[in-house]
């Protein structure tokens, strides 16, 4: 078939959704159900700022897909809408810190703060201080309130370290007419447990959690955005219950249960079907946890991919191998990349990670007064591992 024909026939056909963009990650409801409780409780931290006064710090808790984002944002739409109805002068900023080139070192951070406020620098090549001092003059400008959002703020400091919070916390101290407030959110759960005693009392901040969603919980989501995303009658009998249990499985991720049911009306509308059904979305939870892993992997730093990448190349033939084996591996790799070789204690932090992220099967086993080792299995499909191989390679710069 031409590919113009093929086009043609797809203008042509009924398309299965109404409005596909409820189900993406962006979309933010009218109403959040199941978070009723959180939402009151972060309209009452934040609404000193429309008496333009500084409201405290907060930092929100929970596992992915538990309705974080969504629910922060859905706060900040609404203060905006009854600030500029007022004419407060109230200003939100979203950053989401687990995006490169924006919040992967201070000066990018303050230099994506600074374009917020309209202003510019070059990317790279000012002091530091004489970044912050341009960032502080366009917040003094006038009086106003910032409400400054840093999403996966742990991976904030990763990446840059906790010195950062505490600069961003001193700014009130310089400013005379504005002043800022932090809503950090977080996928670990402990992540405050970890900063610098200092930097935990500059930010002298409130806290909030946000629990996992039951199973009954996710179908009724799911079933309110898939009568906004799909025409009458899309749905196969039993689909949601299923997909809701899918995500139940995983710790109770809402964000997870959309895009499932997102991709299985893709897999369906590309196969020319009418109706989306189980099968449709048993092909769409192989699709995501493979973009998952994958997405996840990406992200990590580069040791973490040298292990990782140790374990693709032992002969696939080979179903289980031991800490060792592995390590022997990522010695030899780690002289190929010009890596310094991590300790084989370090390689099992690692390997614990992996079996957390589900990219591998790893059973701690005694060998008696020879101490204790890990048998390792893949448990991803051979379709995915080919695909990560290929990533690795090139991110490592292996072939080079």
């Amino acid at each position: 078939m031409k590919v113009g024909t093929l086009f043609e026939n797809y203008l042509q056909a009924e398309s299965l959704f109404i409005d596909r963009s409820v189900l993406s990650s962006t979309f933010i409801p009218e109403e959040i159900t199941y978070r009723e409780e959180q939402l009151q409780e972060i309209a009452k931290i934040t609404s000193p700022a429309l008496r333009i006064e500084r409201p405290s710090n907060i930092f929100i808790y929970g596992k992915t897909g538990t309705g974080k984002t969504v629910s922060v944002k859905h706060i900040l739409r609404s203060l905006n809408e009854i600030a500029t109805k007022n004419k407060i002068p109230l200003k939100t900023i979203y950053i989401n810190c687990k995006l490169r080139r924006v919040a992967d070192t201070e000066y990018r951070l303050i230099a994506q703060l600074i374009k917020e406020f309209g202003g510019d620098i070059p990317p790279t090549g000012l002091p530091t201080d004489e970044v912050y001092n341009v960032f502080y003059k366009l917040l003094d400008q006038q009086k106003q309130i910032i409400l400054l959002t840093l999403d996966e703020i742990d991976q904030l400091t990763i990446k840059i370290g906790d010195e950062i919070l505490y600069n961003l916390t001193r700014i009130n101290a310089e400013l005379q007419k504005s002043q800022l407030s932090i809503i950090g959110i977080s996928n670990n759960l402990v992540f405050a447990e970890h900063l610098d005693p200092r930097v935990k009392s500059s930010l002298s901040v409130e806290e909030l959690i946000f629990p996992p969603y039951n199973a009954l919980q996710i179908q009724d989501i799911l079933r309110s955005r898939a009568k906004k995303a799909f025409r009458g009658n899309a749905l196969d009998q039993g689909l949601i219950e299923k997909c809701a249990a899918y995500a139940a499985r995983e710790h109770g991720d809402a964000r997870r249960a959309i895009d499932l049911l997102r991709v299985a009306g893709e897999v369906a509308e590309r196969s020319g079907a009418s109706v989306i059904t189980i099968a449709h979305l048993d092909e769409a939870e192989k699709k995501v946890e493979s973009d998952r892993v994958i997405t996840a992997i990406v992200n990590q730093p580069k040791q973490f991919q040298c292990v990782l990448y140790s374990i693709l190349l032992i002969p696939s033939q080979k179903k289980n191998f031991f800490t060792g084996e592995i390590y022997e591996v990522y010695k030899t790799i780690c002289k190929r990349c010009k890596f310094n070789t991590l300790t084989q204690r370090r390689i099992s932090d690692i390997l614990a990670e992996l079996d957390m992220l589900g990219v591998i099967n790893a059973k701690i086993i005694s060998k008696g007064r020879y101490g204790r080792t890990r048998d390792i299995s893949v448990s991803i499909d051979e379709t995915t591992s080919i695909k990560l191989r290929e990533i690795l390679e090139k991110s490592l710069q292996v072939g080079e």
